[in-house]
């Protein structure tokens, strides 16, 4: 367990007044920033903003605390949107926080069973296809608060979505379109015109700018607009009660594979988001020390009303850009949302329900790589197949089966590109000094070379079997040179093994040469190694082939 240690240890020996002031300023400028997202995330997820906000305080914390990121800024984030909505439409929200819990324990099983680095192979474009399907599946779920649509609930499955949202099309409410239009235009003029040409404002994220725009307005004007006061009531001020969720071993069996997905999930993006932020401040995080921290944060949110978390992106961005350095700037973070449920949630109640959905049309906006759709013809058939395929699963269906699938598209192509890779060539003897032991009377040779390339596995063993498939022109001595042969598996072994049956059913001789170090112990400890003879073994192909000229019979020697 000395192994697993939380970078907020490394960051105190030597920690100052010079960077508490950066982290301080980062950590409120990412606190405030971190305020309308958590209510954004948990509306749109089915929950109360005051879930989010939760979540946001106390993942946030423990995410900072004991991670293995100097920066990384934890909490409620879009990816989980269509997860949570349809655990809560499916199960109840007791039992998504049960589903957390259990996420949790995973990602703390995963983190201490140092599993950290296994994130790290999944493909690029299944990671491009589910991120871009989510920024979809985040867009149309704002659909209905963005315009206004009086629709009691909306569906969690895709096609029944869309038949909701066309059939109460005709419902739209004008204020409330305008209202959220007006706040998404806002947006894109922050981001894209008002920084640029007043630079101080770039203290204010674009999400706190049209927060308190929007609730302003509200609170002068009061637009006839759906209000957190209105649907949920406002915020409570003060310290939620601290409770176990409600457990019943009758549904925890249908919770198991939300909470997979929970976990898998909160993984792939929490170590996306580390490995970004590692670029920015020129350190390197600890993936399975991360995981431990969103294990605990998991399982804790919960116990005050919270739901799954992980590091968010966007955020970790701000935290660096700001000046954010150790693990501070996150705890601070999270007690800047503390002090706002203690002191200004009364304020909440006018906050304007359009304008959080516009803030999350921007996420659903910026957060998709759309720039990959557009590159893809520079990339190969199997790519975009993997890429569209995740995509479009994620969107239509599933994310759990998105990524499944897109693992085994991308498994399979794998396959099937290092099979190609992989062949076997004939070495040519008839420049050798052997040449004259090799060559029967009328010309044909007693033994051929053989040269492979690339990995003998499951997926090339054919290749190595057409060697002794029958009616091929076996030679008294087969000669296999495996200098290039990087990795064998047992598969690869069998094949072997049958090769020389084959060839000793004959009465011909395999020997082989060159053997690199994993296929050479798989050899020895599979027993191969005395089945085959040592002697038939040869540490280089002029080697081998002395000892060819060895096993042929004398008489045939004596003639040449």
């Amino acid at each position: 367990m000395s192994a697993f240690r939380p970078k907020l240890l490394d960051c105190l020996p030597g920690y100052g007044k010079a960077q508490f002031g950066k982290d301080l300023s980062a950590g409120i400028t990412v606190g405030v920033l971190a305020l309308p997202l958590a209510m954004a995330f948990s509306i749109a997820s089915g929950m109360s903003p005051t879930a989010g906000i939760w979540t946001a305080i106390v993942a946030g914390f423990l995410i900072a605390a004991f991670g293995g990121s100097r920066v990384q800024i934890g909490g409620p984030t879009g990816a989980f949107i269509p997860i949570i909505y349809g655990i809560v439409a499916g199960y109840g929200v007791q039992n998504l926080l049960v589903a957390t819990m259990l996420a949790g324990v995973l990602l703390l099983a995963m983190g201490l069973a140092r599993l950290g680095q296994l994130i790290r192979f999944i493909p690029i474009s299944v990671v491009i296809g589910f991120t871009n399907g989510i920024a979809v599946v985040i867009f149309m779920s704002q659909l209905k608060d963005f315009f206004g649509l009086q629709i009691a609930e909306v569906p969690a499955d895709f096609f029944a979505k869309i038949k909701v949202l066309s059939a109460h099309a005709h419902t739209l409410h004008w204020p409330t379109f305008a209202f959220a239009a007006v706040s998404l235009l806002f947006l894109f003029s922050w981001n894209r015109a008002v920084v640029h040409r007043w630079p101080l404002l770039r203290l204010i994220p674009g999400p706190l700018a049209v927060l308190v725009g929007g609730t302003l307005a509200q609170t002068l004007f009061a637009f006839p607009v759906e209000t957190i006061g209105s649907r949920f009531g406002g915020i409570p001020q003060g310290l939620p009660a601290i409770a176990l969720p409600a457990l019943s071993l009758e549904s925890l069996r249908y919770l198991i594979a939300p909470a997979i997905t929970i976990a898998l999930l909160g993984a792939i993006e929490s170590l996306l988001s580390a490995r970004v932020a590692d670029g920015s401040i020129d350190d390197k995080h600890d993936p399975n020390q991360e995981l431990v921290a969103q294990g605990i944060a998991n399982i804790a949110a919960p116990l005050f009303g919270g739901f799954a978390a992980t590091g968010a992106i966007a955020r970790t961005a701000t935290n660096v850009r700001t000046g954010g350095r150790t693990p501070v700037a996150g705890m601070i973070h999270s007690l800047v949302l503390l002090a706002v449920v203690l002191v200004a949630a009364p304020l909440a109640r006018d906050i304007p329900l359009p304008t959080l959905s516009a803030i999350l049309m921007m996420v659903a906006i910026n957060m998709g790589e759309w720039h990959a759709f557009r590159e893809l013809f520079r990339y190969s058939l199997n790519y975009r197949t993997i890429l569209l395929a995740t995509f479009l699963i994620t969107v239509v269906f599933d994310l759990t089966l998105a990524v499944e699938i897109g693992m085994v598209l991308a498994s399979l192509f794998f396959i099937y590109r290092v099979s190609n890779l992989t062949r076997i060539e004939r070495l040519p003897l008839d420049e050798l000094q052997f040449l004259p032991a090799f060559q029967n009377p009328d010309g044909t040779m007693r033994v051929a070379a053989y040269k492979m390339f690339g990995s003998l596995f499951f997926g090339t063993v054919h290749k190595i079997e057409a060697l002794g498939e029958p009616g091929h022109n076996h030679p008294e001595v087969l000669v296999l040179d495996m200098q290039q042969v990087i990795n064998m598996d047992t598969t690869g072994l069998e094949a072997m093994e049958a090769l020389h049956k084959t060839l000793a059913r004959q009465g011909a001789t395999l020997l082989l040469c060159n053997l690199n170090a994993q296929p050479g112990s798989l050899i020895l400890r599979s027993g191969f190694r005395e089945v085959i003879g040592e002697d038939n073994l040869c540490g280089d192909l002029y080697g081998a082939l002395a000892r060819a000229k060895q096993l042929l019979p004398p008489a045939e020697v004596a003639d040449v």
